[in-house]
């Protein structure tokens, strides 16, 4: 595994420029959802990175100059887990929270959302205005500073970013289209509704 330290070691050694507030979060981050995800996959509970995280790891793979970054980590996994999701998370140092009509795990003694894992469910909306509910769980394995993650498929995050549609939303579907990420195939696969959304983001932008 490969430490903060090591990579600034490294980005030095090739003369990178490195932004240390950006990576510096992005390692805690990605630090904080392994204290979770590994004892989860250990337990065979089906899981993936969505929300701005995702967006993150899949842009710094395929053109980081696109890159924004995230405040917190959105995880879904299946309704039906949330009770052993719940027990594994508690046995490995978090504290279950549900607040505002959002479930969330906060790590340590901190009572700050900015550190939580933000509980997302598949198959469910979100919001009843949704045009979509939130695609089943197939994730991706990704590798980032390191670590191996499993994330969501590009063409679910979009559906997923698409069918919520608010501000910061419409900046991630930005960012993944600025990295080449929605491909015509991937904007073929959306429906009506939501390749309309996105070519109202490409006129605004």
């Amino acid at each position: 595994m490969l430490t903060f330290e090591q990579f600034l070691h490294q980005a030095a050694q090739k003369g990178e420029f490195v932004n240390l507030v950006f990576e510096q979060r992005l390692f805690d981050l990605i630090g904080t959802l392994h204290k979770f995800t590994e004892p989860l996959a250990a337990a065979n509970i089906p899981h993936e990175v969505v929300g701005g995280l995702a967006v993150l790891i899949h842009v710094e793979e395929a053109d980081p100059e696109h890159s924004v970054l995230t405040r917190d980590i959105d995880l879904m996994i299946r309704r039906s887990d949330l009770p052993r999701v719940i027990e594994i998370a508690e046995r490995n140092g978090f504290r279950f929270r549900h607040a505002a009509g959002v479930d969330m795990l906060l790590y340590g003694e901190t009572s700050s959302a900015r550190n939580a894992v933000h509980l997302l469910f598949s198959e469910e909306k979100v919001r009843p205005s949704q045009p979509a509910p939130n695609p089943a769980i197939a994730p991706e394995h990704r590798q980032i500073h390191g670590r191996e993650v499993s994330v969501i498929p590009v063409l679910d995050l979009v559906r997923m970013k698409l069918s919520a549609y608010r501000d910061k939303d419409r900046v991630h579907v930005r960012s993944l289209d600025s990295a080449g990420l929605i491909t015509p195939q991937v904007e073929t696969a959306l429906s009506a509704e939501l390749r309309s959304r996105l070519r109202r983001i490409r006129e605004t932008e």
